[in-house]
């Protein structure tokens, strides 16, 4: 079998969203699974709409989410010879000819095919003439009258066509540029694409691009058509459902190994397994397992795949990637404990990066603030003399790890005759302020015993005020 190639071509009109990326994976895996090669190609034609930085957020989202690219980018606009080149071809074997008929013409020949009951389409006027090239001709395909195009596709079963039903369609705008039909088959051929993997809302150009190849007397690349991303109200996916641009899951937190995952079973299964590295992708994906149905975005599910891959991520990874998300709370990270300590205390209860940088703040707080009602709970009268005799122990502490903590807290038990969660859940909240957190001990040990004396000593302070001002 020949090497697989395959290619994403986005249109650089904004950001790439979760529909984009999803059809970026699927090639790239299946290029990277077959050993072949992929290729990004950027279809820049509409030169309106199309911007350098759509062009750079493209590139930014591809990069971070690790897929990389064999050949390219290419740029549509910088092909223009090449397209003519094609065209001229189409011309002289008779599969295109010039068309001088008016947009209004156009127009009149739909609304008279509509009246008769008949398809609205261009009836072909200009197709015998053999005009010449002129300022305002346009070119168009000379579609076949008669017969079906069948797309072989590999996700969907075949798909059948009436050739009735197509149009003479434009290859050439009578400005020069080509349409997208034409130019994508010829960037197709030209850079030897023979898989084409994409969304199902491009099967209604499949059969017009089937025809140009076969006009041009190339072979059909294989044609997989990938059902659509719904919400959970299965509508069209929007920013509603959470179709947001892919840095923008960067900037909430999420990992790019959850987004590959996340993405990749948007239509992809194998068993009844959930979790992926990138590796286990690499090995596993195929076009077999490509499901035939619309797929739900489920946000929820989203945010527990990344808690999942935050957990299994290396800590000191996750402190890199950490490190902006302390920042932008202006957290002093340079004054805090060690970044990869506060991680190991935080990677099993955090969903986002976000959401452990704002689990973070107590830790780099020169003051903890209490929440009223913890406060109310834990640090009374009640809870002086265990709170004061673990400061006690603390501070004449050897060493200031978990075994040495936890020997304190056992004295201080045994001297008090209180339960563990009695002593812990005050100390707790004079340490963060709040009550829940990760393990006690663990707390301790990464905040260090400057920082835990400090707050163990604010609590005292607190609490006496508090008994003083009831009495």
């Amino acid at each position: 079998m020949d090497q697989i190639i395959t290619r994403f071509p986005p249109s650089p009109t904004g950001f790439l969203h979760v529909g984009g990326a999803r059809t970026a994976l699927f090639n790239w895996l299946y290029a990277r699974h077959t050993g072949g090669k992929f290729i990004l190609r950027i279809e820049d034609t509409d030169t309106e709409r199309s911007t350098q930085q759509s062009v750079d957020a493209i590139l930014e989202s591809l990069e971070w989410l690790g897929i990389d690219w064999d050949e390219g980018p290419y740029f549509q606009t910088q092909r223009f010879d090449i397209y003519n080149e094609y065209i001229e071809k189409l011309i002289e074997s008779g599969h295109a000819y010039y068309c001088t008929c008016s947009a209004e013409e156009v127009e009149a020949m739909r609304k008279r095919a509509m009246e008769r009951g008949d398809n609205p389409k261009y009836d072909g006027t200009c197709r015998y003439k053999k005009l010449p090239r002129t300022d305002n001709a346009v070119v168009r395909f000379a579609a076949p009258q008669t017969g079906t195009t069948v797309i072989p596709d590999v996700i969907k079963g075949h798909i059948e066509f009436q050739n009735t039903e197509l149009d003479d369609f434009i290859i050439r705008r009578s400005d020069g540029v080509p349409t997208y039909n034409l130019a994508v088959v010829v960037d197709d051929i030209t850079m030897g694409i023979n898989t084409i993997i994409r969304g199902d809302d491009h099967v209604m150009n499949t059969p017009k691009q089937m025809l140009i190849y076969k006009a041009l007397g190339e072979p059909l690349p294989t044609y997989g058509h990938v059902p659509m991303v719904l919400g959970n109200d299965r509508t069209r996916l929007s920013k509603r459902h959470g179709a947001m641009s892919v840095t923008a899951y960067r900037e909430m937190g999420y990992l790019p190994e959850t987004m590959i995952n996340y993405l990749v079973r948007l239509g992809w299964s194998f068993g009844d397994e959930e979790f992926f590295s990138r590796e286990d992708l690499i090995e596993k994906f195929s076009l077999d397992n490509i499901g035939k149905s619309a797929s739900i975005f489920d946000f929820d599910r989203l945010q527990s795949l990344n808690a999942d891959h935050i957990q299994a991520a290396a800590p000191g990874r996750i402190a890199r990637d950490l490190m902006p998300f302390l920042k932008a709370k202006g957290f002093d990270t340079d004054k805090g404990p060690d970044i990869e300590a506060i991680v190991k205390t935080l990677n099993t209860r955090s969903k986002t990066l976000e959401d452990m940088a704002e689990r973070a703040r107590f830790y780099y707080a020169d003051t903890v603030a209490y929440e009223e009602k913890a406060a109310k709970k834990n640090l009374k009268p009640a809870a002086l003399a265990p709170v004061e005799a673990l400061a006690a122990k603390l501070k004449n502490l050897d060493r200031f790890d978990e075994k040495s903590l936890e020997a304190a807290f056992t004295e201080v038990m045994a001297e008090t005759e209180l339960k563990l969660g009695k002593i812990a859940q005050p100390v707790r909240v004079a340490l963060t302020g709040q009550t829940a957190s990760p393990g006690i001990f663990e707390i301790i040990e990464v905040l260090g015993r400057d920082r835990v004396m400090k707050r163990l000593d604010q609590a005292i302070e607190f609490i006496r005020e508090r008994a003083a001002a009831a009495e």
